[in-house]
């Protein structure tokens, strides 16, 4: 297609009427593609199937039997592979089980329920009639919106630029708002737009005056080692929270789920040693341990960062076909014609995709309806409402090559169908 400002209204209409006989002929092939969520594909998974073969032995290097009770921390091997990994002293590092989601919706609920720091829990200004706030840059991770809704954290949108958040809100917001208590990251290849926190983000972060001293940065560095075109560095968040005198700011989570195996990986929580002694108390009255054989099982298959970096080059090799063909399309397709602008992440899971204002929902519903399920519409901001209903998340990572070609050309089609529409419609 040419840009739309190229048309008349009579080629315009025209140009529907062909896409539109092309979109009944992919309804007619019956398909049923699902790229609704960014899960790993088997051929991701199998990369990791040597883990599940029988273990070296079950006992640690201290002598410890990883089959029995203890260690609410984790095993001592695993909260120093990862924290070398990451560059995290092993002290201030705990291993859970599978989810970080669980890991994030338990820290929330905690400062809900119990405060922190000798601060009223958050619970309590529900009670009272005002709800604490979280910031929420946009478009965003759907799931840490679902932890505030549940919990009524009242979410306040701010918007994403090529460096992270806004920080220009967000400065002004937690210098003026005593009940603004924390935001969300998702710092390296940010869910879905693939944005990576510049150094300065990641200092104003740290170093920002805020009216809560509980205020906490939830740090969910999920795509922390998930490069596919380059890797890109990122500023230590715990490091420049201590240097900036805020230790206890950041809550910073991690996981295995696309390392690894998703259901049967382990996740991790870092901050403060205050914030650590504070959480293994809370661990103490809530388990006897987590899931010791699984750390395990990472440890003796993964055996140094060097062997972890190498899996996930192997990661990649095997998801850069999916990005490239999922950025050709949309450069072949979409590119100058006005319909749709997209993100071109270095790293991560995702590309966003923006339609014409107001056109997204229904986008959507016409790719479903043709057999292709992609993300709810919405579900990149708060309360599942996209105030301009114009983003998409574009998750390549499961379906195989042919199907994911399969399931672009619908996309696509379906792209231009409803925004020509709607620029005929606006032409009326």
């Amino acid at each position: 297609m040419k840009p739309l400002t190229e048309y008349t209204k009579t080629e315009l209409g025209a140009e529907l009427n062909q896409l539109q006989i092309q979109y009944q002929e992919a309804h007619a092939q019956n398909l049923s593609l699902n790229m609704a969520r960014g899960k790993p594909a088997p051929s991701q998974l199998d990369f990791s199937n040597e883990m599940l073969k029988e273990m070296e032995t079950y006992r640690l290097e201290d002598g410890s039997d990883a089959r029995n009770y203890g260690m609410v921390e984790g095993i001592p091997e695993c909260r120093k592979l990862f924290g070398d990994l990451l560059g995290i002293n092993p002290d201030q590092v705990l291993i859970g089980n599978n989810s970080s989601l669980s890991l994030m919706f338990d820290s929330v609920s905690l400062l809900c329920l119990l405060g922190t720091e000798g601060c009223k829990p958050w619970s309590y200004y529900k009670y009272e009639g005002t709800p604490v706030k979280f910031l929420c840059p946009v478009p965003g991770y759907d799931r840490h919106f679902t932890i505030c809704e549940k919990l009524g954290i009242e979410m306040i949108q701010v918007p994403m630029t090529e460096e992270g958040p806004d920080m220009e809100i967000v400065t002004k917001l937690v210098r003026e708002d005593p009940l603004i208590k924390g935001i969300w990251c998702v710092p390296l290849y940010s869910n879905p737009q693939g944005i990576c926190y510049s150094d300065r983000t990641v200092e104003q972060l740290a170093s920002m005056e805020t009216a809560a001293p509980d205020f906490r940065i939830f740090w969910d560095n999920a795509y922390g080692v998930h490069h596919i075109y380059e890797e890109v560095a990122l500023k230590d968040i715990l490091k420049e929270c201590e240097k900036a005198g805020h230790p206890n700011r950041p809550y910073y989570f991690f996981s295995t789920s696309k390392i690894s195996f998703s259901g049967a990986g382990l996740a991790l929580f870092a901050s403060s040693p205050a914030n650590i002694a504070e959480r293994k108390a809370f661990l103490s009255t809530q388990t006897i341990g987590p899931n010791k054989l699984t750390q395990l099982r990472h440890v003796q298959f993964f055996k140094t960062p060097e062997n972890i970096r190498a899996h996930m080059k192997k990661m990649a090799d095997d998801l850069r076909p999916k990005f490239d063909l999922v950025l050709n399309t949309l450069d072949h397709e979409l590119a100058d014609t006005g319909l749709a602008t997209w993100s071109r992440p270095k790293g991560g899971y995702f590309v966003s995709l923006d339609t014409l204002p107001g056109c997204a929902k229904k986008t959507i519903e016409l790719a479903k309806e043709c057999g292709i399920t992609l993300t709810g519409s919405g579900a990149a901001y708060p309360y599942g409402k996209d105030p301009e209903d114009r983003n998409i998340r574009i998750a390549p990572t499961f379906p195989s090559l042919e199907e994911l070609r399969q399931a672009m050309d619908i996309f696509v089609l379906c792209v231009k169908i409803v925004g020509i529409e709607k620029t005929l419609d606006e032409m009326k």
